[in-house]
């Protein structure tokens, strides 16, 4: 049972909490988060982020800014920047994602398959309310895992058209191993890594690209 929970149980019964929470940047946190950065560095050029269990971005590598920047203006959605966010928003990452569709439904069966219990707790209740409210968004995935039926896919796909081409990517997560509170142990690493051959080599070419074009 996640830390939280545990917490949350304790308190219920009369007891005091016994795991903290500590800010994501707290001194006590300065081992994980040069870790944490180390790992983003050598997942260079590829995209890499760490967020919380709120899709909430925290830390990213150079090359998510220069990934994600080169189709939006980042500067128009303030941080701490929420992931889910900027896919689901018709203003954001939505309309350079070709398989829409079928990525939405597997990011939504994703927030429930997360869930302690496949149950949601009151802030991810109010992230899938608020993802689900954008403009074009299908009312039909209101309905998704709730009923537990709905099929799960073996990765969340991802591919986006850029100058007519289309890249496509998978994410893989890593955790804190051993956390010892709440924080660390909520934190994730998404990393995405190209799908395909042509992928890789059209990324590390457009990478080098935007390094050249940087002031």
């Amino acid at each position: 049972m996640p830390f939280r929970d545990r917490n949350e149980l304790l308190v219920a019964a009369g007891f005091a909490p016994i795991y903290k929470e500590d800010a994501w940047n707290a001194e006590e946190m300065g081992s994980v988060t040069r870790a944490l950065d180390r790992i983003l560095r050598h997942h260079e050029p590829f995209p890499a982020i760490v967020m919380d269990r709120h899709w909430n971005v925290f830390m990213r590598n150079a090359s998510a800014l220069r990934f994600f920047g080169a189709f939006i203006d980042l500067a128009a959605h303030p941080e701490p920047r929420n992931l889910l966010h900027l896919m689901f928003d018709p203003a954001a990452m939505r309309p350079f994602i070709v398989n829409w569709e079928e990525t939405s439904r597997a990011l939504i069966q994703r927030i429930h398959r997360e869930a302690v219990g496949h149950t949601l707790d009151e802030r991810t209740r109010e992230l899938l309310t608020s993802l689900l409210a954008h403009d074009g968004v299908d009312p039909a995935l209101r309905a998704i895992g709730s009923s537990g039926t709905e099929p799960t896919l073996p990765m969340v796909p991802l591919s986006f058209q850029k100058d007519g081409q289309v890249l496509r990517y998978f994410s893989m997560i890593t955790t804190v191993g051993t956390p010892q509170t709440i924080t660390t142990q909520e934190l994730r690493i998404e990393s995405m890594f190209p799908a395909d051959e042509a992928t890789e080599v059209a990324h590390r070419r457009w990478m080098d690209h935007l390094d050249k074009e940087a002031p």
